[in-house]
């Protein structure tokens, strides 16, 4: 089975969800015209990358990063109450399975809390799969909460089986491996990292887990942040290339097959031979025959982890 598979490094528009999510089906309606059955965005891209914390002077701008997130948070995706129902109705319409990172809001508990999230919908427009990153890097953890383990998962789409890690969860070996267990397809790793070593890195996933591996980051520019974003010409310099995006399909067993995408705010297609994953593990199948379970053991707690248990008097 050949599936056309389609990149997207665009950039979103920072801190506004409605443009954003337009932004995002706009992208969807063009990519399936072109052919593609599988859409791949970078990690966050409704409404962004919060990059500004990685420039923020640690207690010196306290005030502009409390605003920032305020911004953030107020413009977050609420998927509980429906927050995606646009791109899952566009999906539907266009039969494309639809793979998107975003800040998420958790509306269901603290009402406050946001999460690092990448979802998996299918051409039936269902959520098939949420992921929340489990480890933000660095100063992320001043943005993201921790997620669980209940979306480390390969799920059943259209175009094969998906899983999918963010930026720095795929140098988590067992991350990974929870993914090669599963019968994996396609390994998507939305990330804001780029560059020869990242490429690097999904080179040997795709080696390690004998599966296609697609990535992207925004391809962004100072240019790009809206006019409306508090002190950007303080942050970013109009003409700076913040992120290159550097979108790449890696095939299995390893080697580069498009891409990588640099310094261009545009797609990449290619189109996908999923038989072709199964056919490189023969060598090398890391959760198979080439594996020891009698030697070693893995455990992986995909409950969803709440953080209250409510209990109430019977009806």
């Amino acid at each position: 089975m050949t599936v056309k598979v389609a990149i997207t490094q665009k950039p979103p528009v920072l801190l506004d969800l409605k443009s954003s999510l337009n932004k995002a089906i706009e992208i969807m309606n063009e990519v399936a015209d072109a052919g593609a059955k599988l859409v791949v965005f970078p990690e966050t891209f409704l409404p962004g990358y919060p990059s500004w914390i990685w420039r923020l002077r640690p207690g010196g701008d306290m005030a502009l990063g409390n605003t920032l997130h305020t911004k953030l948070r107020n413009n977050a995706v609420d998927i509980a109450n429906g927050g995606l129902e646009s791109i899952c109705e566009v999906a539907l319409k266009r039969e494309l399975v639809v793979v998107i990172g975003m800040n998420e809001i958790d509306s269901e508990f603290s009402g406050s809390t946001l999460f690092n999230t990448v979802v998996v919908i299918d051409v039936n427009g269902e959520i098939v799969n949420r992921h929340r990153k489990i480890m933000p890097t660095n100063p992320e953890r001043m943005v993201w909460g921790f997620g669980d383990g209940s979306g480390l998962r390969v799920v059943d789409t259209a175009v094969g089986r998906i899983g999918c890690l963010i930026c720095w969860e795929n140098y988590m070996p067992l991350a990974r491996y929870s993914l090669f267990a599963q019968d994996i397809d396609i390994y998507i790793a939305p990330t804001w990292d780029s560059g020869d070593n990242w490429i690097a890195s999904m080179n040997h996933i795709a080696r390690e887990g004998g599966c296609w591996v697609l990535s992207t980051a925004t391809a962004l520019q100072g240019k790009d942040i809206p006019d409306s974003f508090p002190e950007r010409d303080k942050l970013f310099p109009a003409e700076e290339w913040i992120n290159p995006g550097d979108a790449v399909v890696v095939k299995p067993f390893g080697g580069v097959v498009a891409g990588p995408l640099h310094k261009e705010k545009s797609f990449l297609y290619f189109d996908i031979d999923l038989g072709a994953a199964r056919d490189s593990r023969k060598a090398l199948d890391v959760a198979g025959h080439y594996n020891r379970p009698d030697i070693f053991h893995f455990e992986l707690d995909r409950r969803t982890q709440s953080p209250i248990q409510f209990i109430d008097d019977p009806k």
